[in-house]
């Protein structure tokens, strides 16, 4: 269960045993985060109290309510007359196979395929019936990427169809090392990018093969994320398509053998510029039924105003999402606390609020707690989608998720600012800290893609995840232990503050953060993106 709040006794030695450490300090003329504040917060956060503060469950009201009244303590100013809220209706839609009749057909004979072990589905579209009989079509990896020279879907009119693809992107040859981000993942090979391709193009639904190799996940997760449980999809803006669903690699082999097809050889096909779409003999029929319910969540936002005449009107906004998984069953220890994930970035911006709005900077700074980021980045799209600042005038969003717990290091992550100015401004950030950057690793899972900053990106906002060193000052044996150690905790409720932690790390991990943030309210101008950058395109 989880563990107790920390006694002034505990918190004076780990201040002592940071004290002892070599420093790393910021520049003495900028705001100076403390360590005292982010620890309660931290503690506070990730207590049983706030029940792993779920989407539309009672510990997120109560998340939201105590994060409003703290940004209010620490002195930041509602960005609207309304209040520090910012609305963010969410559907909750629950599939429900049982009273469904959904299935794959081949000449009219349907496949035995049951839902969970060899497929699951969904609705897109926040509707709780919806009637099919469409017919299926293999469109590669249903990528549409012109500067690539690449398109799927080769002017097929999958209107009404079912589009059944392959994720992640084509892989990298000896002729095109560097097609499609070479080894790492572009957003063209996720899921997510998949599902709103097929909606652009008036699909019916969309079917994604699962393999381990391509998902960089087991079928579990899949099978954890559909199965029986409530998802969670924007309520405002454009639906996604009636149908979204995996099908086992198992599954789709059989399936396409049924149809008159050999699946690996429209795999390897599909690596190729000139895949042309190939329709199958198959439907999608029958009656699916979901269980719907719309639930209103919260950002949370707080202003400090800048001080110059032009340069307040353009902003710099920090973010870290305030969501858990929440409770879920009837177990004895039922609470996803989300210590490190990610009561450790909401607390981070709480102590950086309080130090950022004693010293304002040039342009305007504003803290966002983001909703709804376990859920599809869902906050952090619903702001992009309105935006409390327009984005024209956003000068950079710099994001935290999953704080250092382990201790101060001698690096810091920077992993996606090279794509734009804020790059070099980072690296002369760690440089004033006396700290490097961290080398660069091949992005293969797509974590750039996979933050609530991304949300920001694609709106043109130059933005990127401050991640922490790796490079620890302590043992580092002893911190490599506990950082794999971590994995087995990730997403699981054993993510649970200890107060024994030492958050001197944390603590440098904000303070880096606030200072990149400093020089970026502070320069002449807005960081521009890198020339062809994808996401580089003019603020709306």
């Amino acid at each position: 269960m989880h563990k107790p709040i920390p006694t002034a006794r505990t918190l004076a030695m780990s201040l002592a045993l940071a004290l002892a450490l070599p420093a790393f300090a910021a520049p003495k003329s900028l705001p100076q985060v403390q360590e005292a504040p982010l620890r309660a917060h931290l503690a506070f956060l990730s207590s049983d109290l706030l029940e792993g503060r779920g989407t539309g469950q009672r510990g997120g009201d109560l998340t939201v309510a105590y994060l409003e009244n703290q940004a209010m303590a620490a002195g930041l100013k509602p960005v609207r007359d309304g209040g520090y809220r910012q609305l963010v209706r969410i559907a909750g839609v629950k599939a429900v196979p049982e009273s469904s009749t959904l299935h794959l057909a081949v000449n009219g004979t349907a496949q035995p395929f049951a839902f969970g072990k060899d497929w699951v589905w969904g609705t897109g579209d926040a509707q709780a019936r919806h009637q099919f009989d469409a017919p299926l079509v293999f469109v590669g990896y249903g990528i549409a990427a012109p500067e690539e020279g690449w398109d799927d879907y080769k002017g097929q009119d999958v209107t009404g169809k079912i589009v059944v693809m392959l994720v992640n992107d084509p892989a990298p040859t000896a002729e095109a090392p560097e097609r499609f981000g070479g080894k790492a993942l572009t957003y063209y090979g996720r899921w997510t990018y998949k599902f709103e391709e097929a909606r652009r193009r008036g699909a019916a639904g969309a079917l994604l093969i699962h393999t381990d190799a391509s998902a960089s996940y087991g079928w579990s997760v899949i099978q954890n994320s559909w199965s029986g449980v409530e998802r969670f999809q924007l309520a405002q803006g454009a639906p996604g398509t009636p149908m979204q669903g995996w099908i086992t690699n198992d599954a789709a082999v059989a399936l396409f053998k049924a149809a008159g097809q050999d699946l690996d050889a429209l795999r390897a096909a599909a690596e190729r510029k000139d895949f042309a779409p190939v329709s199958l003999q198959a439907k999608l029929s029958g009656t699916l039924q979901a269980a719907v319910r719309t639930v209103d969540q919260y950002n949370v936002a707080g202003i400090v105003p800048g001080t110059d005449p032009k340069l307040k009107d353009e902003v710099v906004i920090y973010s870290a999402h305030w969501d858990h998984l929440g409770k879920q069953g009837d177990g004895k220890d039922n609470i996803f606390n989300g210590a490190v994930d990610n009561a450790s970035g909401t607390a981070a911006l709480l102590a950086m609020a309080q130090e950022a709005a004693k010293a304002p900077a040039k342009r305007s700074q504003m803290f966002l707690w983001v909703a709804a980021e376990e859920q599809g980045l869902l906050g952090s799209a619903a702001y992009a989608t309105d935006p409390l600042w327009p984005l024209a005038k956003t000068a950079a969003n710099l994001n935290l998720d999953s704080l250092n717990w382990i201790g101060t290091a001698r690096d810091i992550g920077t992993q996606g600012s090279e794509r734009t100015e804020l790059g070099r401004m980072a690296a002369a950030t760690a440089k004033a800290m006396n700290l490097r950057i961290a080398e660069a690793r091949p992005d293969l899972a797509g974590g750039y893609f996979r933050s609530d900053h991304f949300s920001f990106a694609k709106a043109g906002v130059p933005a990127f995840s401050i991640e922490g060193g790796r490079d620890y000052v302590a043992d580092k044996e002893a911190a490599a232990a506990e950082r794999k150690a971590y994995g087995a905790r990730y997403h699981q409720v054993g993510d649970e503050y200890d107060p024994k932690w030492d958050l001197s790390g944390m603590t440098q991990q904000a303070q880096f953060t606030l200072n990149l943030g400093r020089m970026v309210a502070d320069a002449p101008k807005m960081p521009a993106w890198r020339a062809g950058d994808p996401f580089g395109k003019a603020r709306k």
